[in-house]
């Protein structure tokens, strides 16, 4: 029988792993240092996928962020966690994934928003390419969604940090490097 209450795995200092807790108490003012994953989704033309934060949300609601992000559950594999959360969030089934590889595997970042809560994560960053016709995201997750060009997403986030997640604005330079690597 499987719990009902979403946990995330806690972590050390050096990333290995210490104990879980419940979601809805990790992300508080003196949030513990814990897994999460961020995924920038492509479609086949190459445009991002970038999506507003419903306004439920804990911790930056209303803002404009990467497609999707989330926490592997204990002992989830973590690229079982993002086909997961593809599906939660935004409705993409498993085969609407047209490919996913890790370009930040080793991305981490604290960040406070203007509630006072805090984000304190070690949050591996995927790329993922779909086919944009299975997108339907889900209300309680997203407000709006936009496919833009990559560029100028880079340039918006740019010109204007505090419009788009904290996360967003680290990630996106590096997302951008290894779309030029490939």
């Amino acid at each position: 029988m499987t719990s009902s209450v979403e946990q995330v795995v806690l972590l050390a200092e050096d990333g290995a792993p210490i104990g879980v807790a419940d979601k809805a108490t990790v992300h508080d003012l003196d949030t513990r240092l814990h897994l999460a994953f961020s995924c920038h989704v492509f479609d086949e033309a190459g445009r991002i996928l970038v999506t507003r934060r419903a306004l439920s949300k804990l911790t930056w609601p209303g803002v404009w962020t990467n497609s999707f992000c989330g926490h592997p559950g204990p002992g989830e594999d973590l690229t079982e966690a993002v086909h997961r959360r593809a599906e939660q969030e935004l409705g993409i089934p498993a085969g609407a994934l047209l490919s996913l590889e890790a370009v930040l595997p080793d991305f981490r970042y604290r960040a406070v928003d203007a509630s006072g809560v805090v984000e304190n994560e070690i949050c591996p960053v995927y790329r993922a390419i779909v086919d944009a016709s299975a997108l339907q995201p889900s209300a309680d997750e997203v407000a709006e969604y936009f496919w833009a060009e990559p560029h100028t997403l880079l340039s918006a986030v740019e010109a204007t940090p505090f419009a788009f997640s904290p996360w967003l604005t680290l990630q996106l330079p590096g997302v951008m490097a290894a779309l030029h690597a490939v």
